[in-house]
């Protein structure tokens, strides 16, 4: 598997390049946004995953998430010296799927990029359209529709919806819910970071958000969507 590695710090590089290599994984090493972003224009169906530094001299590693995730559905792991909440949860808005702060365990980091690679690999055994009332999903588009119409989801929100449709019956506590967003990253998140995620699918889905039908609250055990 072929891994788009972007950090300028030459000895950072270089030492998460060869642990990479080791692990069997091929790598692609840019030191700027501007070669990174010739690399995820001309061959990003090449990479099974990208691992950002998010602070780059030229740019950031959102620009480059985001400029991924218009033109391929594989996973980014950000690499941030910022233990910040909010720039963490803005990285996964716009579709990274985990981050990890320096300093960090290449061990640590390897394991991180195994989980992310394992789940995308089981999406890729999903249906292509799911149906729940009158709301359907595709996602080979990864689009929400209701009625018909197209209803925009953050990354973050169409995550959590997937994995209410890919559990269709079944009771999801709030920690299953949050084990499965963030896998092992979830530290940082708590209750009411997922409320409010919550609360946003049910303003956009339900057709009486007060009185939910799609996304319904089980008393004391967490989260149901469908029967």
């Amino acid at each position: 598997m072929k891994i788009l590695l972007v950090e300028d710090d030459r000895t950072i590089a270089a030492g998460l390049e060869y642990s990479l290599q080791q692990d069997q994984f091929a790598t692609v090493l840019c030191h700027d946004a501007v070669s990174a972003k010739k690399v995820i224009v001309d061959e990003i169906e090449q990479f099974a995953l990208c691992l950002f530094d998010l602070s780059l001299p030229d740019g950031s590693g959102y620009e480059l998430c985001q400029l991924v995730k218009e033109r391929s559905d594989i996973p980014v792991i950000f690499l941030t010296a910022i233990d910040d909440e909010v720039n963490v949860v803005m990285g996964l808005d716009m579709g990274a799927d985990d981050y990890i702060t320096k300093p960090f365990r290449i061990r640590e980091l390897i394991s991180r990029i195994k989980t992310v690679l394992r789940r995308y690999q089981k999406q890729t055994g999903t249906k292509t359209i799911i149906e729940i009332e009158n709301v359907r999903i595709n996602t080979l588009e990864g689009k929400v529709y209701k009625n018909g119409e197209e209803v925009l989801l953050t990354a973050l929100e169409y995550r959590l919806f997937l994995i209410f449709a890919n559990h269709i019956g079944q009771v999801l506590s709030r920690n299953q819910l949050l084990e499965r967003i963030w896998d092992i990253a979830g530290d940082f998140v708590n209750d009411n970071t997922l409320t409010v995620y919550i609360k946003r699918l049910r303003e956009k889905l339900e057709d009486n958000p007060q009185h939910p039908q799609i996304i319904k609250t089980v008393r004391g055990l967490g989260y149901k969507v469908g029967d």
